[in-house]
């Protein structure tokens, strides 16, 4: 089996990290947010993925 490198996953998935568009671009998809609300919601909670998550109801 080989990996496929075009599927990335972040590397400590308990932090949400906004610097990489491929990393928000799999938040987004994972959390089925848009960017913004992505971000926003980041600014409010900070980078916890549990906590974006209970802020966004997810």
């Amino acid at each position: 089996m080989s990996d496929d490198l075009k599927k990335k996953i972040p590397q400590d998935a308990s932090k949400i990290s906004l610097t990489e568009q491929w990393e928000v671009d799999y938040w987004c998809k994972a959390l089925g947010v848009t960017e913004t609300k992505l971000r926003e919601a980041v600014k409010q909670v900070g980078h916890s993925a549990k906590a974006v998550r209970e802020y966004l109801g997810k």
